[in-house]
């Protein structure tokens, strides 16, 4: 059938069919691309094991589909504008031929020094083209890529390193962001001689930088460059294959390395992008992520390529030079599509809006965010601001797991609510069930957020620990997958994720949303970001206990309680008033702007002796100022 959605219509008829024949669905998403031997069978699976093999014995490589296939009619098409952390330096553009052939000799590069297929190689490099040309040589040969943000300490790359036994690490000399000076091979310096399994490491010179280089392990990119030719044999892969590890934050004080495979991977990757983003082929976007995270992953690298598409690369920050960075990055390329977090859209609505005055942003056709739910203050900013009413935001719900969009309005059909993921993706078959794991059935409904049937890009395991990955994610729900988050289905069968399920608070009964109870205090007009937590509670069971940023110096600290209070009584009810505040300078968060609640429940707790995993924080110095500064009222 014809998978286009254009109207409501069209997207119930899709869905329909995505849910009652889902085997075939995704055969017909799949033949969209190209396969040198297609699959035996579209799908096998338990979700016990668990196991999920898509498309198996299907042989393929994904690079090919992002880059060879497309030159025929848009080898000349720019792939990527990048540009700069420094606005007066030059932009860089890349078309698909000149990408393909940089892709082609990097993965020469990578043979050269023994990589071959199944190992495993860390990427430590800043937002430049080269990170791009990095993770698809590794696919290119069949490598799994582990990429590694370019501002995790040394400890965190060896630990990474380590875990899943990298033989090459590839990094720079060193980068700027916003003002401040990155010197990356230092950091790996640091990092490697912990580091045994490593054997080479490649450098970029992006920056000349002084820097030291080890005889024997240590080679520049450009000298082994100039050494290759340009001809490359894509390696031909299972469906099922590893393509790449991602590390995320656990409780345990060790990351997960979630591993994600070939095919399944490019078939959902590609599909969302295109239907989320209702994307058309002149288009500019700009997803603002970093490769360092499963967004940029998805949709700055695999997703757009898959569909030919011309993406912004910034290597820069919201605020440099000045807090109107990324509206004159728009204005200068014409951006389309803009896909940023909430973190960055509610820090830019707190600078004002004289950065937004006198910036043409009338190109901008679709708004997104990602990494967390959007608080409706910050949606409406958005919205009005930036998109000058005009453009529909999709908020996107998913995570490193899922590896692509699962719940999402869709652009082309203009309907959204404010805070709302709205309806799940086609082929995505989300439930909501009690603590018992039983379904709740029906709209005007909360529970658990499980996924009952598998999806294509879903991760397969965590790399080297598979029962870690059965335990966290099917152990809860017999037969499903538990996300870990809360999730309300309105009256009218919109969804709303209420922030992660240990996150819910139960106060006398009432349980209550983590994301509600701040939308809420974000209302105060003293209020940047909030986040509650729960406590132990004499009375109530659980109390509300708030992190408060505010964007000025409050004076009588009680009455600016009062007064937040109030307000969380008239929007939610007088149950759900604050029983503590803490005023904070900084928030506890991940690189893709999601706050890590569990740390700050510990602080509300009083157990700071058991923080757990700090690696994958923005700024994990936040947490050491958190605990100084309890003030609390």
């Amino acid at each position: 059938m014809n998978l286009a959605i254009k109207t409501y219509q069209d997207y119930l008829s899709v869905y329909k069919y995505s849910t009652q024949e889902p085997e075939n669905f995704w055969a017909d998403v799949a033949d969209t691309f190209s396969w040198k031997q297609k699959w035996s069978n579209v799908l096998e699976w338990n979700f016990k094991e668990p196991k999920i093999e898509w498309f198996k014995n299907a042989k393929f490589n994904i690079t090919y589909n992002c880059l060879d296939r497309h030159l025929s009619e848009n080898g000349d098409k720019i792939a990527y504008i990048w540009e700069p952390n420094n606005p007066s330096e030059e932009v860089r553009k890349l078309t698909y031929n000149q990408l393909h052939f940089q892709v082609c000799k990097f993965a020469n590069v990578l043979k050269a020094n023994g990589i071959k297929k199944g190992d495993r190689v860390c990427i430590y490099l800043p937002m430049i083209p080269e990170a791009l040309i990095a993770m698809l040589a590794c696919a290119r040969v069949g490598a799994i890529h582990s990429v590694v943000f370019a501002g995790f300490s040394s400890q965190s790359i060896s630990d990474r390193i380590n875990d899943s036994q990298c033989s090459l690490v590839i990094t720079a000399d060193g980068s700027f962001r916003g003002d401040k000076k990155v010197e990356l091979k230092k950091i790996v310096d640091e990092a490697l001689p912990s580091c045994p399994s490593i054997k080479k490491c490649i450098v970029f010179n992006n920056r000349n930088f002084d820097i030291n280089m080890l005889s024997g392990r240590d080679v520049f990119w450009h000298s082994e460059f100039a050494k290759v030719d340009e001809l490359n044999e894509p390696e031909w892969m299972d469906a099922e294959d590893p393509l790449f590890i991602l590390y995320t934050s656990g409780s345990t004080g060790k990351p997960k390395g979630v591993l994600h495979t070939c095919g399944g991977y490019m078939v959902m990757v590609g599909y969302s992008f295109q239907t989320v983003f209702n994307f058309e082929p002149q288009q500019i976007f700009w997803c603002t992520a970093d490769v360092g995270w499963v967004t940029g992953h998805s949709y700055i690298v695999y997703g757009p390529l898959l569909n030919a598409a011309t993406s912004i690369v910034f290597e820069g920050i919201p605020t440099f030079p000045d807090a109107g960075r990324f509206w004159d990055v728009i204005d200068k390329h014409q951006v389309n599509i803009f896909y940023t977090a909430p973190t960055a859209i509610r820090s830019l609505m707190a600078m004002g809006d004289e950065f937004l005055e006198e910036k043409n942003l009338s190109s901008l056709q679709v708004l997104g965010s990602v990494g967390e739910p959007i608080n409706e203050e910050a949606w409406y900013w958005f919205h009005d601001k930036v998109g000058k009413e005009k453009c529909p935001i999709v908020d996107t719900w998913w995570q490193t797991e899922t590896g692509a969009t699962m719940m999402t309005p869709i652009a082309k059909l203009g309907i959204a609510k404010p805070g709302y993921a709205m309806y799940p993706m086609p082929g995505i078959q989300p439930i909501l069930v009690n603590e018992k794991g039983e379904e709740i059935l029906g709209n005007g409904v909360e529970g658990n957020l499980c996924i009952k049937f598998p999806w294509p890009s879903m991760s397969r395991s965590v790399y080297g620990d598979h029962n870690r990955f059965q335990q966290t994610y099917f152990s809860a729900y017999p037969n499903l997958y538990f996300t870990g988050d809360g999730c309300k289905r309105d009256e009218e069968g919109f969804y709303r994720i209420t922030g992660r399920v240990d996150d819910v608070i139960n106060v006398s009964g009432h349980r209550i949303g983590t994301g509600e109870v701040e939308d809420a205090i974000n209302d105060h007009e003293c209020v940047v970001e909030s986040a509650v937590v729960a406590y132990p509670h004499d009375i109530k069971g659980q109390g509300i206990y708030a992190f408060i940023i505010c964007d000025k110096l409050v004076d009588d600290v009680n009455q600016f309680k009062i007064e937040v209070n109030k307000i969380v009584s008239e929007r939610i009810g007088a149950f759900s008033k604050l029983d503590k505040i803490q005023l904070v300078k900084a928030l506890p968060k991940t690189r893709s702007g999601k706050i890590m609640r569990r740390i700050l429940r510990k602080i509300a707790e009083g157990d700071i002796s058991s923080i757990g995993d700090t690696s994958t924080l923005l700024d994990p110095s936040v947490v050491d100022k958190i605990k100084a500064g309890v003030v609390v009222f």
